[in-house]
């Protein structure tokens, strides 16, 4: 077993490793390992045995039996298998000319060496449409997915979006397919249970179960940031898979971790189902997603930077840079302005603004807020389109 495509995040001053969560698999030995589990303490805020309950107190519920919940929603989830080709360096007998090159003038060529890596989906239509992370199929030259029922099928890509991770492919199954019911990942609740069903290390169809530990987590992994975080074990493999509700309901795509082995250590993050959700149409119809885009850079409001604005409190995204000819700078925005609001929504921190400016259609025009020189000013801005990325 091998893990490679890890992303390095330097977070909080720490060693801690932000690795993408999916494997390469040759075989899995020792994968396993089991210790003693002692029984849990007695929650610390819980009321001793007859004491009247104080002011605030709450009443510990029973840990939910999730077995009849993942009987149901089992069908809907798929393995993930690519084929990729690996530049390597080597001989090669199966290629004469490659052969008399490297022995009679002394060159080692690069060579392609195919390699298997797995992952995780979910159905999201009964015709066949599989929602899952872009690192599980890039670069992929033949992908496969099997079913629950171990059906396998050749799958093509329909759309992927390297900014958000998300990918969506098709296969042509017989018959309608099981269905991922999605709910709404904006409603989910910090200490809420959750249940993640994957493929770790090639492991199939395995569950596991945790809590909500935190949300809106900024990781660095792009602009669109916005991870459910959870301490369900997540690990290589389960990349793409569903992050389920207790009512069965599909609020996150597992998509990393944090890992100085690449193993779980109960810091996992989902992409919320309801931004996924948002992109399908365009993946589906378009290929790509297209976004709006205001030609700026932006920065945090610093403590530091706030008194040389005039600003007393948080709150905002600075402009540090105007792209030449952009929509902002068409509109007369410059260094040094602060933008308090889109379209009437406060910017509580500097990277809320992509995400809004994304969601807003290309070509409209939006209202921003401005602090500039002491005082509010309004400002019209019509969006341009997010350019592609640079391709290095």
């Amino acid at each position: 077993m091998k893990t490679i495509g890890t992303l390095i995040k330097a977070i909080a001053g720490t060693a801690f490793a932000v690795v993408l969560a999916y494997v390469f698999y040759v075989g899995a030995p020792d994968l396993i390992r089991r210790s003693p589990v002692p029984p849990p303490p007695a929650p610390a805020w819980s009321a001793a045995p007859g004491a009247a309950p104080t002011a605030g107190a709450v009443v510990p519920e029973a840990r939910p039996d999730f077995a009849a919940m993942v009987e149901a929603v089992r069908p809907a989830v798929v393995n993930i298998s690519t084929t990729q080709a690996v530049r390597g360096r080597g001989p090669q007998a199966a290629d004469p000319m490659r052969e008399f090159l490297e022995r009679y003038f002394g060159e080692s060529l690069p060579r392609e060496e195919p390699r298997q890596s797995l992952g995780s989906g979910l159905i999201v239509e009964p015709d066949g449409y599989v929602l899952t992370n872009n690192h599980v199929v890039e670069n992929g030259r033949m992908i496969m997915v099997r079913l629950s029922d171990d059906e396998e099928y050749e799958a093509r890509v329909v759309g992927t979006d390297a900014r958000t991770d998300l990918a969506v492919l098709k296969i042509q199954a017989r018959g309608e397919l099981p269905v991922a019911r999605l709910g709404d990942s904006d409603r989910l609740r910090v200490g809420e249970w959750v249940l993640a069903i994957g493929n770790p290390f090639g492991l199939e169809q395995t569950v596991t179960a945790g809590i909500v530990s935190a949300k809106g987590r900024v990781i660095g992994a792009g602009p669109y940031d916005d991870f459910i975080q959870t301490d369900a074990a997540i690990n290589p493999g389960n990349s793409g898979g569903p992050l389920f509700n207790t009512r069965g309901e599909v609020v996150g795509i597992n998509s990393a971790i944090f890992s100085q082995s690449g193993g779980s250590i109960g810091i996992g993050f989902a992409i919320p189902i309801n931004l996924a959700r948002d992109l399908l149409p365009q993946l589906k119809a378009k290929g790509r997603v297209t976004r709006g885009w205001l030609g700026i850079g932006i920065a945090p409001l610093t403590p530091e930077l706030a008194p040389k604005l005039g600003r007393s409190g948080p709150g905002g995204a600075v402009v540090a840079e105007v792209v030449p000819n952009g929509p902002a700078a068409r509109a007369g925005l410059r260094p040094g302005d602060l933008i308090l609001a889109f379209q009437g929504t406060p910017i509580r921190r500097a990277d809320e603004l992509p995400r809004l400016t994304a969601k807003a259609p290309v070509g409209s025009e939006v209202d921003l807020t401005l602090w500039r020189d002491g005082t509010e000013v309004p400002v019209k801005v019509r969006l341009g389109e997010l350019p592609e990325r640079p391709r290095g």
